[in-house]
């Protein structure tokens, strides 16, 4: 029987260590899903999560009476609310990917939205019904692609939210930028309250956030947005996040790992 080496023997159990190490450790992508777990339990199953969107459209209605006993324009009035994570809760799809041990790609959100199953949020159909009662038109501006238009005005219509139609249904074309859908609506109706889980929803000046993440734009315009424009909670993904990247949302995984930990602060 030959005996191994001293130096092949201590190759060999480094080797045997280094995948005992792999096998032990989760990889980026896997610690990035470990990460949002948190994130997207908040959003599905705290209190907390119900009663900030009861409030967020509490404050809307709030808003628009203060407005439509105020407003003095010959237009029709409207409001203009996002879709995903504002009227449509899409956590189940996270909870998808999750359990597959995946990260969000477009190719993944496709199925899910074809099935047109995503529940309405907290507060959202009882605010809409009440705009239309006192004759304030209902508009969707949301960055889902066309292609989704058919699957998306189901899954509202399932859902009694009104003017579930393309008129009144703005998706992605080209640009994620809403400017332009703004102006279409804006042309027919006095908009007098936009909601949305990203400030983008309201206006493209936040569009780009720098190192302190659009604090400063937020708070030179923050008596615009507490007037015009109401936030809901979303921790699980928006546009918060590209700034920690440098804007590259394609950055690896093990990059963004140490992006997001050298942004926090002790």
């Amino acid at each position: 029987m030959r005996l191994l080496s001293p130096i092949l023997l201590l190759l060999l159990v480094s080797s045997c260590k280094q995948n005992a190490d792999v096998a032990a450790e989760p990889n980026e992508q896997q610690q990035l899903i470990q990460q949002h777990v948190l994130a997207v339990l908040w959003y599905q199953q705290s209190a907390e999560m119900k009663a900030s969107y009861l409030q967020s459209y509490r404050y809307a209605r709030i808003l628009l009476d203060a407005k439509l006993d105020t407003i003095e324009t010959d237009m029709p009035v409207g409001v203009v609310l996002d879709i995903d994570e504002t009227v449509l809760d899409n956590s189940p799809n996270a909870v998808q990917l999750i359990k597959a041990n995946k990260t969000f790609t477009q190719e993944a959100w496709k199925p899910w939205s074809d099935d047109a199953r995503a529940k309405a949020l907290p507060g959202a159909l009882d605010f809409v019904n009440y705009a239309m009662e006192r004759g304030v038109e209902v508009f969707y501006i949301s960055n889902r692609k066309d292609v989704e238009m058919e699957a998306t005005l189901k899954n509202l219509k399932d859902l009694n939210f009104p003017n579930a139609d393309t008129t009144h249904v703005l998706l992605k074309t080209v640009t994620s930028n809403k400017t332009e859908r703004r102006s279409v609506v804006s042309a027919q109706v006095e908009v007098l309250v936009y909601l949305g889980d990203n400030l983008r929803d309201y206006s493209e000046i936040f569009g780009k956030r720098g190192e302190d993440m659009g604090t400063r734009v937020v708070m030179e315009n923050k008596d615009d947005l507490l007037n015009n424009f109401v936030v809901f909670p979303n921790p699980t993904y928006g546009e918060w996040e590209k700034p920690i990247y440098g804007g590259d949302m394609g950055m690896a995984d093990s990059l963004k790992l140490i992006k997001r930990i050298g942004v926090l602060e002790d």
